[in-house]
């Protein structure tokens, strides 16, 4: 794990971004109080990725046609979900 400062990563961003693609921690501390974690972005971190595009568009087709369930509290979330 490297532990860098906000200046040095700034100044050797390529050098970190390389170490995180062959595997390497990277954290990225900036002031006395704050730390990130560098790491890279899969499409499957990606909210909005083709699969939940997909499933936005099929909810929209069963709400358009009548497939939905009206919700108007707490307690009718818990009995969908079986809680």
């Amino acid at each position: 794990m490297l532990v860098v400062s906000s200046r040095e990563f700034r100044q050797n961003q390529k050098l970190y971004f390389d170490k995180v693609d062959e595997g390497e921690q990277v954290i990225v501390q900036r002031g006395g109080t704050k730390s990130y974690v560098l790491m890279p972005v899969k499409e499957q971190d990606l909210y909005f990725n083709e699969h939940m595009i997909a499933k936005i568009k099929q909810s929209i087709e069963q709400a358009n046609s009548g497939e939905y369930v009206e919700v108007s509290s707490s307690e009718k979330i818990q009995e969908l979900l079986g809680l």
